[in-house]
């Protein structure tokens, strides 16, 4: 288990919550989605669907959110994003609203890309920025950076093994010094890592989980520059997304604070364990 009071799914219980209130879809294959994902267990539903089951209580909101918003954002976005087609209860032991949406094809990127891929996702960042927020809550990266510095400095201090933790501060200094943003408040996804974005014929396919999106800096919609793409395809993404230095260098912070899966995630989600240690390795290499 990756988390205290972390719940359990299966597909067993998938089939059954199906069948007490979705019985049209009960019939259908249902197969776990092996992933990195953090909070939510994913289940292939046939060949179309997919359903999501929050599995800590701070996914709880997740569901909602996204059958609220994703409808409202997916005309103004480039790419397609996930389409919710049913919310289902709590029940059979499960205590937590679940989801149902449209399954899209595609793989995660691997760094391997090239400048055009980066490029459509700073498009797509650019397209987020200019859609509508009003009425959208505060996304989870939205607040201003010095929110996480305590957090951030703790968790340097957890990875002294394994980062050069003198360097990992004078990085994390240089982006609190940084002018905070004072613009309206803008949508961002806020974890656009890997496992988030969708491959397709070499181009960006898609982005998911939208779970932590919402309003606030964009600054945080930098962070694939450090943890997602290779470091000779940073600039398109930049010029296509539209940041400014001081955008750029609070989103090289935001990139920083995934040192906070490296120890955490060590035994239970090595995959977001790795991620961690790439994403800091990456800003300490431009940082310098």
């Amino acid at each position: 288990m990756m988390h205290e009071n972390e719940i359990r799914t299966d597909a067993a219980l998938v089939r059954r919550l199906l069948a007490g209130q979705f019985p049209a879809w009960a019939g259908l294959p249902v197969a776990e989605v092996r992933s990195a994902a953090t909070n939510n267990a994913i289940y292939r539903l046939g060949d179309d669907l997919v359903v999501r089951l929050p599995i800590v209580e701070d996914a709880v909101e997740q569901a909602e959110f996204e059958g609220t918003w994703l409808p409202r954002l997916a005309s103004a976005l480039p790419v397609p994003v996930p389409e919710p087609v049913a919310l289902g209860r709590p029940a059979e032991g499960y205590p937590f609203p679940w989801s149902v949406c449209r399954w899209i094809e595609g793989t995660h990127p691997t760094g391997a890309e090239g400048a055009g891929f980066a490029r459509e996702l700073g498009e797509f960042v650019a397209a987020l920025r200019r859609a509508d927020p009003t009425g959208a809550p505060t996304g989870y990266r939205g607040v201003p950076l010095r929110a996480r510095d305590a957090s951030t400095r703790a968790w340097i201090g957890t990875a002294a093994h394994d980062i050069d933790v003198p360097a990992a501060l004078a990085a994390w200094e240089h982006a609190l010094a940084q002018p905070e943003w004072d613009g309206p408040p803008v949508w961002v996804h806020c974890d656009l890592i890997p496992g988030n974005v969708l491959v397709s014929g070499g181009g960006l396919g898609a982005v998911i989980d939208f779970g932590a999106s919402g309003t606030g800096d964009p600054a945080c919609d930098a962070i694939p520059a450090w943890a997602l793409l290779d470091p000779a395809h940073r600039a398109a993404f930049r010029e296509a997304a539209g940041f400014d230095d001081a955008a750029w260098a609070r989103g090289r912070g935001w990139a920083l604070t995934f040192v906070s899966g490296i120890d955490y995630y060590r035994t239970t989600n090595p995959a977001m364990s790795e991620l961690g240690l790439r994403a800091v390795e990456a800003v300490l290499a431009d940082f310098r």
